[in-house]
């Protein structure tokens, strides 16, 4: 059976002030009627029972998470103790899914991802299910086709066609590549034969904690611990114990970049990884002026500007241009949209300066 493993972490800097400690992106309402981890779940609940979901996020946001899926079983909301990287978040979703499924697949993906057709999508997720099927061994990997020459993302080098799959091509995948610079992005995307990495995984269970034995020993060892644990009166204590000791490392390093047997499906649907306030305003209606706007704004003489009152509050900008405006929980942003890749150090620098309540 498939089940959906969703990540849900985050220290919610990209989106400061709106998004906190314990309110990171994925539970705020960005772009939508839902949030972005309600729209996550919807979007893979037509091959997925609620009973087969697992959400692994924070301690300090399990609660607020629960809030927000309140018809998911409790126990399916997993709570690390600490943060230590996608590879430890994945080890431990896939003992959850062995317990319960031996042979289970599952798919893992970002709680904070934008989405566009959820049939495609559905569709992606099928094609790469029957190719497990056919190859339990196999470890699948989404990736987007580039639309320009992207410095934030990792990118993936297809080599030979391997099959097509209603209508997607699965190619061997050459190497992973880390994010670019300028010219390095530009060769890949005239190549025409990379994708950009989106996150988003599937394979069997089994398969990808015998490829963390064989990669990481010493973190699969920790997870088997963990896995052993599981469902037994001492499992909290034995999370609590082992998990601040695991190595830090995304799956991508612990595992992707080792494994002989990774294959990439070029997906069809639009994909926005929604990473700062600029992604978003790609996705928010704008008006003559090239402004995004939320809320109440009275946008005088302004242009490409992104303006956001969340607090019911009014903003009245004037004469501005190419800016950043956003006001939420008793704290206002400004910034020029070309310094927004600095937020997060300026988030951080919060608690140095006595503003740690805005943290």
């Amino acid at each position: 059976m498939l089940h959906a493993i969703i990540m849900a972490g985050g220290s919610g800097t990209r989106f400061w002030p709106k998004s906190r400690r314990d309110r990171p992106k994925q539970l705020l309402r960005l772009f939508g009627d839902a949030t972005m981890l309600q729209q996550t779940v919807a979007r893979i609940e037509p091959l997925v029972t609620r009973e087969r979901v697992v959400i692994v996020t924070g301690a300090n946001q399990a609660e607020a998470t629960h809030a927000q899926l309140p018809e998911l079983p409790p126990e399916n909301i997993v709570a690390e103790p600490c943060p230590r990287d996608t590879a430890a978040c994945v080890g431990l979703a896939a003992w959850i899914v062995r317990k319960k499924d031996p042979h289970g697949t599952m798919i893992v993906m970002p709680a904070d991802h934008v989405i566009e057709p959820a049939a495609v999508f559905l569709a992606t997720v099928r094609a790469a299910s029957s190719v497990i099927e056919n190859d339990p061994t196999a470890l699948i990997t989404f990736g987007i086709k580039p639309t320009r020459p992207e410095t934030g993302y990792g990118y993936i080098e297809r080599g030979e066609l391997l099959e097509t799959r209603e209508g997607i091509a699965v190619n061997r995948v050459v190497q992973f590549r880390e994010k670019p610079d300028r010219a390095t992005a530009e060769s890949f995307v005239a190549a025409g034969n990379f994708a950009w990495n989106s996150g988003i995984f599937l394979w069997k269970a089994r398969t990808i904690l015998d490829e963390l034995e064989r990669h990481r020993p010493q973190l699969a060892a920790a997870l088997a611990r963990v896995g052993a644990a599981l469902g037994s009166a001492s499992e909290r204590e034995v999370i609590a114990l082992e998990y601040p000791r695991m190595e830090r490392a995304p799956i991508d390093k612990a595992v992707m970049e080792k494994a002989a047997n990774v294959r990439v499906l070029e997906v069809r649907y639009d994909w926005n990884d929604v990473g700062d306030w600029r992604s978003l305003a790609d996705l928010l209606p704008q008006d003559p002026q090239g402004n995004a706007i939320q809320g109440d704004v009275l946008a005088h003489e302004t242009t490409n500007s992104i303006i956001i009152s969340d607090d019911g509050g009014l903003i009245a900008t004037l004469g501005l241009d190419d800016v950043v405006v956003v006001q939420s929980g008793k704290a206002t942003l400004v910034a020029r949209r070309s310094q927004l890749d600095k937020l997060k150090g300026l988030v951080e620098d919060l608690g140095n300066k006595g503003y740690g309540e805005y943290l």
